[in-house]
């Protein structure tokens, strides 16, 4: 008999991600502050994040296993999160242009019952091609992509946007690193190729 497992996420694509793996799951939405601290790396601010959203929803679920994500876009040392707004975004898109961008995607995966608790670091690198404003505002209204780190949603019309992605965890520019994750269920007692 295998423990409920529960993603702490509202994210569709998470959501979408998570079904992949053909574990039956629910879905429980996080109470965290998601704003950085002062200093705070991207990489440091996405697996703080990831463990915090894991966390309160395991504090709710103690008998389950529990996934926590979240990913922030690294430009120079500096976070970019959801831009919520098109001006927040046009900017983001901009400062983005022609540069190269690493997706901090964070997992944290537990199981209180048993005391497990890990986390890991999915990094994937986007080049952007340089971007005119028209094509800018043109993606912009097409995919509204304003729920997503750095404005751009490589999945659908985003992928326009770039010019390559280096990564060796495919989904994790998404919002789910499938591989990472597997692993980390597989050691909290939970495999998804288990009969």
């Amino acid at each position: 008999m295998h423990p409920p497992l529960v993603l702490g996420s509202t994210s569709r694509y998470r959501r979408e991600l998570l079904q992949r793996l053909r574990l039956p799951f629910s879905v429980a939405s996080p109470e965290v502050d998601e704003t950085p601290r002062p200093g705070e790396a991207p990489r440091e601010l996405a697996l703080r994040l990831a463990l915090a959203k894991a966390r309160a929803v395991a504090a709710l679920h103690p008998e389950a296993v529990v996934i926590g994500a979240d990913q922030v876009a690294d430009l120079d040392g500096a976070a970019i999160g959801k831009p919520g707004t098109h001006e927040r975004a046009v900017a983001q898109l901009r400062a983005m242009s022609g540069r190269r961008v690493v997706f901090q995607t964070a997992i944290a995966v537990l199981r209180p019952a048993t005391g497990f608790e890990r986390s890991a670091l999915a990094p994937v690198t986007v080049h952007f091609r340089d971007l005119g404003g028209d094509e800018i505002e043109r993606y912009l209204r097409l995919e509204q992509p304003y729920d997503c780190a750095g404005s751009a949603k490589c999945e659908t019309l985003g992928i326009a946007l770039l010019r390559s992605i280096e990564s060796d965890d495919p989904t994790a520019l998404v919002g789910l690193p499938l591989i990472r994750t597997s692993e980390l269920l597989r050691a909290a007692g939970l495999d998804p190729l288990a009969a």
